[in-house]
């Protein structure tokens, strides 16, 4: 029945907001640390800008390692700083100008030791810097009308975001995304885990402890895990649950929570995530779970089945 679903926490999600995480996580036990930045994760943030004329803001770097070259505007997130106060902060510092985020563009991943945000952003103000200006964040910062690859870059990184905010500039392959501001003391996945068959059945799968919910996996943050990817506490969760454990399609980020200086000083991030798991026959059935704590539910309701159904198409791309 459709009381029994989480169907408020389902809305949020699909329209990108973002929902309390709780104290209760599935699959293995979460971390028994808060995630600190600087200790032992890394959040690095990074903006595309254009002009009216279509031209990209790049930033000429001063740093000894790459200095001269060429790079857009980007850093490392400090204590106590949100993500888009951290981007608007960098955009300031590298470039002079003032910004406003439009949305994520792709979420980059090396698992929790390192997490990089790359927004597409608009100019709102300030005076674009010049080489008399340069101190130690750059030398200066230009409107680029040509080809990046005709410049010295720092990395050719850059180049595919650059393709996907063009994109994105065309024709937005997904909603606007931007952070929400809720507390997380962990980096952990929401998932919004979808199955479906050839004949149109969709069901969800849902934590069946307490009220029901969609599933949250907490992310481990010892050596050993740090610089395994986002989709691992995914995989483990399956593996337990599921006979035999499924391949699933690939991570795709709905939304994502943070607040700077979270419960006990936390930098935690809660990322709302899609994926599939692919039938085995046309008209399958979900596979028998072997948990209690996790249930299969059946989406009835048809303009909810469609929304589900458009946002697997629809999401930031999360690179691994």
């Amino acid at each position: 029945p459709m009381g029994e679903a989480p169907v408020a926490e389902l809305d949020a999600v699909l329209g990108g907001g973002g929902w309390d995480v709780g104290a209760t996580f599935e699959g293995p036990p979460p971390p028994t640390g808060p995630v600190r930045l600087g200790r032992n994760t890394c959040y690095v943030v990074l903006a595309v800008l254009f002009n009216e004329e279509d031209e990209v803001l790049l930033v000429q770097e001063a740093k000894a390692e790459c200095r001269g070259r060429w790079y857009l505007p980007a850093g490392r997130m400090e204590l106590g700083e949100g993500i888009v106060a951290a981007m608007r902060r960098e955009v300031k510092e590298e470039t002079g100008l003032e910004c406003q985020p439009l949305s994520l563009l792709a979420l980059e991943e090396r698992g929790p030791a390192w997490i990089r945000f790359a927004f597409l952003a608009r100019p709102t103000g300030g005076t674009l810097k010049t080489l008399e200006e340069a101190d130690a964040e750059s030398l200066q910062a230009v409107w680029w009308a040509g080809d990046p690859r005709a410049l010295p870059l720092r990395a050719p990184d850059i180049l595919p975001l650059l393709d996907l905010a063009a994109r994105y500039r065309r024709s937005p392959p997904h909603p606007p995304t931007l952070p929400q501001e809720l507390p997380c003391a962990f980096l952990c996945l929401r998932l919004l885990l979808t199955f479906t068959n050839d004949t149109g059945d969709l069901w969800v799968l849902l934590g069946a402890s307490g009220t029901p919910h969609l599933p949250v996996v907490a992310c481990g943050t010892s050596p050993a895990e740090l610089r395994r990817g986002l989709r691992l506490p995914v995989l483990r969760l399956l593996q337990d649950c599921l006979p035999p454990a499924p391949s699933p399609g690939p991570l795709g980020l709905l939304g994502l929570q943070h607040r700077a200086g979270g419960p006990g000083g936390a930098d935690g991030i809660c990322f709302n995530v899609v994926l599939s798991i692919l039938p085995a026959s046309p008209r399958a059935a979900p596979p028998e779970l072997r948990v209690p704590t996790l249930c299969w539910w059946r989406v009835e309701e048809e303009s909810l089945k469609g929304r589900i159904l458009q946002r697997l198409r629809a999401t930031v791309p999360i690179h691994s």
